[in-house]
């Protein structure tokens, strides 16, 4: 490899200006550590003149994203962030160039991932994507080197910084969720115009695909799974949840079970007194069950220009070394691809709200219609309306398979005396 390395960024919006700025500021530390010239030869997004926090070199801006790979860098940042589209077609004509590739963009990877690996591998050339989860922590180097001896279990956390700051905020300041993401939006925490990504538990998603396949080698999934945000959770859930002494997070879990793939993202009530329970605000954390390590904790903030330029800037000091690798550690031919756990069959203790008209027998409903289906209350907690003529009624229940609560609950919402659908929260174990 040459001693002048050339790059290209695609993508100028607030993590890809950053990343400009840090390259330029931070020259001379790379080529100390890696024996390296860096030098930017192009760079394009959508607006030249649009206003950004760092100035842009515009001697070296291109309208179209494609004349900076017509200039052959060594590496392209691609910085967009979509799916499909124009981040695919720049990915796939950079790797077809024998160009490497560093993005943060875990949507693609999740879902275009497999494709991308094997073109990667093919032209001998890095796709890395460390920013792509958990921001700063280098969660996927960890699993990719450091524990790569290891046979991994499960791995859990918090991947979303907006859902774990709202849901920190609500508990903080007693406001509901309406206010608080709008407060999210004003810091920069969440999309501005559209945070459905983030609420509906889709980003969280996109990054316990990612980290499936390394942590089991197996490819990128397809199939469909658990997916639930927070959009439904209400402040009575926060303020229940502390008389229970435990919190509400969204969590991200995967792990093989019985040689089946689990993955899932949903709201879990967690225990205060945990580790888990005491991440907060914009914090991620990642927890590695594996043999012989055992259980490993990564923790750090999982958003923002920051820690996402610092893995950006992670994954170019690994090229800038000569480190030709995989993608997803092992060749893709290696790759498992598992069946599916049945979703029926995930057991949990749940916890339940039902509200409903404060009427005689609304009880015994579903208390009827409960045991019905074999699950036993734990614990009960019901607050009369008063003058509403509405009740809350909140519910602990023993372990049960999602088979059975679905059906009840299917039940339960079309009574009459129900006002509005149940709202479900596993209890993480």
């Amino acid at each position: 490899m040459s001693k002048n390395f050339r790059i290209g960024i695609i993508g100028l919006g607030q993590i890809g200006n950053y990343l400009y700025h840090e390259l330029n500021r931070k020259k001379k530390d790379i080529e100390n550590k890696t024996g390296k010239k860096i030098n930017i030869i192009g760079i394009s997004a959508k607006n030249k003149n649009k206003k950004r926090k760092y100035k842009i070199n515009k001697k070296i801006f291109y309208s179209n994203p494609f004349d900076v790979i017509k200039k052959r860098p060594n590496v392209i940042f691609e910085v967009i962030g979509s799916p499909d589209g124009i981040s695919r077609k720049i990915v796939e004509t950079s790797l077809k160039n024998g160009i490497h590739v560093i993005t943060p963009n875990k949507a693609l990877i999740a879902k275009h991932g497999n494709y991308l690996t094997r073109l990667a591998e093919k032209n001998n050339v890095n796709l890395e994507f460390e920013a792509s989860v958990a921001g700063g922590i280098p969660i996927l180097r960890t699993l990719k080197e450091d524990l790569s001896t290891n046979k991994i279990n499960k791995v859990s956390g918090i991947l979303n910084g907006t859902t774990n700051y709202i849901l920190t905020e609500m508990e903080n300041t007693n406001q509901n969720f309406k206010k608080v993401l709008y407060k999210a939006q004003k810091l920069g925490y969440a999309e501005p115009i559209n945070p459905k990504l983030d609420l509906n538990g889709f980003d969280a998603f996109a990054k316990v695909r990612i980290l499936s396949s390394l942590s089991f080698n197996s490819k990128i999934a397809s199939n469909k799974c658990l997916m639930e945000g927070i959009e439904n959770i209400d402040i009575k859930d926060i303020k229940i949840a502390n008389q229970l002494g435990m919190r509400i997070k969204l969590l991200g879990l995967t792990e093989l079970i019985n040689g089946k793939l689990f993955e899932r993202v949903h709201p879990c009530l967690v225990d205060k007194k945990s580790y888990i329970g005491n991440v907060n605000g914009v914090m991620n954390a990642v927890i590695i069950n594996g043999e012989p390590v055992g259980e490993n904790i990564l923790q750090g903030e999982g958003a923002g220009p920051g820690p996402t330029s610092s893995s950006l800037l992670s994954d170019l000091m690994f090229v800038l070394r000569g480190n030709i690798q995989k993608p997803f550690g092992i060749p893709y031919k290696q790759l498992k691809q598992y069946k599916s756990y049945n979703l029926e069959n995930y057991s949990n203790s749940l916890y339940l709200r039902f509200e409903v008209k404060d009427v005689p027998g609304v009880m015994s409903k579903i208390t009827d219609k409960l045991a019905k289906f074999k699950i036993s209350i734990k614990r009960l907690i019901q607050t009369p309306g008063n003058k509403s003529k509405k009740a809350t009624i909140i519910m602990i229940t023993h372990k049960t398979t999602e088979l059975n609560i679905q059906k009840c609950l299917k039940i339960i919402n079309k009574d009459k005396n129900t006002l509005k659908p149940a709202t479900l929260i596993r209890i993480f174990n």
